[in-house]
């Protein structure tokens, strides 16, 4: 078999393959037996016919298509892999010669990888970023815990005040008319939460339960409701009930009831430490965000569109299941924010360049440097998988397929990519920067004593309940250095670019 490839303008190739007659005449003799159960031939039972008679009766070109398909897969394979190229899109196939006795000629056209010409990526000046944890730290995240472990005490003797929780009925009027979503009953709301439209918590402190007033509103000019914008709007309010938060003790005994520990001390230094691995996590994180900018603001590459148009693809589907773990839909959420899905996508798109261009510097940098993963790397992948999904490291093997573990080694080569322009880069002494300690709430925490009371309010008065993205620097290296899970790499796995392209001309 012979291949032969052209390559065209804005990334595209076109691949002509020759497969010689005598292998072409197999798969026509496959796509006979395979069919012949279904034809009909006078003077013969029904799949009793003769190939030949088959042929002078209905015409060769009745087992043209299985056979094309016979030997296509297999053709296209071994051409991609001669000629070195990598596909990134669904190829296009076209029969520019085909008969019995004759070679199969195909012309395959597909989008392929484009070529990366990078700038600095070794020796790079950069500030340097280091995250620390304070005692203030340490401290603030002991408060968080009390009062998720607060107590809700009725109040009957006294007005709403700040701070408290009141439960309210509620309905909101435009014009005179309610409109849609503005109303509740028997709604928790805590008073100082900012969860309602702005000057609304404010009206409710000083009254007491059983009374009925009015709250007057004015919906900001950036709503996510198009009809409310900026209108104002009278709601009808009555306090049912008023709660206020009872904190406990900060000392032993409160270590004890929500730990492991006998000792306040023994919690914050536990409290400290896990805080600590989380600083350091995002020292490293935010180190490769940085390089990897820096990089991509220095390479010069085409990208072709429809490596873009799948990242977003996958950014939304990325999005979906974020929303559908909050119970709401990928549909419901651009509702909220007031967006159509052609919007979102454009709003989308430099991102998703971004991310296309810094997988694709990663991928050159570790060609260039000769970067491996060795199978010790993916055994410690593998165990560092087990270990966070609770499973025996058997079972994740058995769930994985030849075509994930590949997805696992190029996610690894990519980490190690970015790790390599981090060693090598030039670490030069930064102003204090913004702390990001974020440790678990949950980590060493026992279940709390009481349920703290959350408000949350009707559809007029959310505000836009999650961001739609992060910034772009921090995803463009999350999307170029994926976290490798179980679960993502056994129901969402992503394939390979060429994997892909050879699936799609089956």
């Amino acid at each position: 078999m012979s291949n032969v490839l052209e390559k065209k303008e804005n990334n595209v190739a076109e691949i002509t393959m020759t497969v010689p007659a005598a292998k072409f005449d197999e798969a026509m003799d496959k796509s006979f037996r395979k069919n012949v159960k279904y034809i009909t031939v006078r003077g013969f039972r029904k799949g009793k016919a003769p190939r030949k008679l088959i042929e002078k009766t209905y015409g060769e070109a009745i087992f043209y298509d299985d056979a094309v398909d016979f030997v296509c897969q297999d053709a296209y394979t071994e051409a991609i892999r001669e000629l070195g190229i990598e596909p990134v899109d669904v190829p296009k196939l076209d029969v520019k010669e085909i008969g019995s006795g004759k070679d199969l000629v195909l012309s395959v056209t597909v989008t392929v990888k484009p070529e990366v010409t990078l700038g600095e990526y070794k020796g790079m000046k950069l500030e340097n970023i280091e995250h620390t944890v304070s005692d203030a730290d340490v401290d603030a995240e002991l408060v968080r815990r009390q009062e998720r472990n607060s107590r809700l005490v009725s109040v009957e003797d006294r007005a709403v005040k700040e701070g408290d929780i009141a439960n309210i009925n509620f309905e909101g009027f435009t014009d005179g008319v309610a409109f849609p979503g503005g109303k509740a009953e028997n709604h928790d709301l805590e008073i100082g939460s900012g969860s309602f439209i702005p000057g609304f918590e404010e009206q409710i402190v000083g009254k007491n339960i059983g009374d009925e007033f009015d709250v007057n509103v004015t919906f900001p000019e950036a709503y996510h409701a198009e009809e409310l914008k900026g209108k104002p709007a009278v709601f009808k309010v009555k306090v049912n009930s008023i709660q206020y938060k009872e904190l406990p003790t900060l000392d032993d005994e409160f270590a004890k009831d929500i730990s492991e520990f006998d000792t306040l001390d023994e919690l914050k230094a536990d409290i400290k430490a896990k805080m600590t691995e989380e600083a350091e996590k995002h020292t490293k994180q935010d180190k490769e965000n940085a390089a990897i900018e820096k990089v991509v603001d220095g390479m010069t590459v085409d990208l072709p569109e429809c490596m873009v148009e799948k990242r977003i693809e996958s950014m939304i589907s990325d999005n979906n299941m974020r929303m559908s773990q909050q119970g709401l839909s990928f549909e419901q959420y651009l509702t909220y924010v007031g967006s159509s899905i052609e919007q979102y996508k454009e709003q989308m798109k430099p991102m998703a360049e971004r991310q296309v261009k810094a997988t694709l510097a990663l991928e050159a940098i570790a060609k260039i440097e000769n970067i491996e993963v060795s199978e010790e790397d993916v055994e410690k992948n593998l165990a560092d998988m087990a270990a966070a999904y609770n499973m025996e490291l058997d079972k994740i093997k058995s769930l994985l397929r030849d075509e994930d573990i590949e997805n696992i080694k190029a996610d690894l080569k990519l980490s190690k990519a970015s790790e390599f322009i981090v060693e090598n880069a030039s670490w030069t002494k930064a102003k204090a920067p913004a702390k990001k300690t974020t440790a678990k709430a949950a980590d060493g925490e026992k279940k709390p004593a009481a349920k703290k009371t959350t408000a949350k309010a009707a559809d007029a008065e959310k505000k836009p309940a999650a961001k739609k993205t992060t910034t772009a620097k921090k995803t463009t290296t999350t999307a170029a250095k994926k976290e490798t899970t179980a679960k993502k790499t056994t129901t969402t796995a992503k394939k390979t670019t060429k994997a892909k392209a050879e699936k799609d001309a089956e």
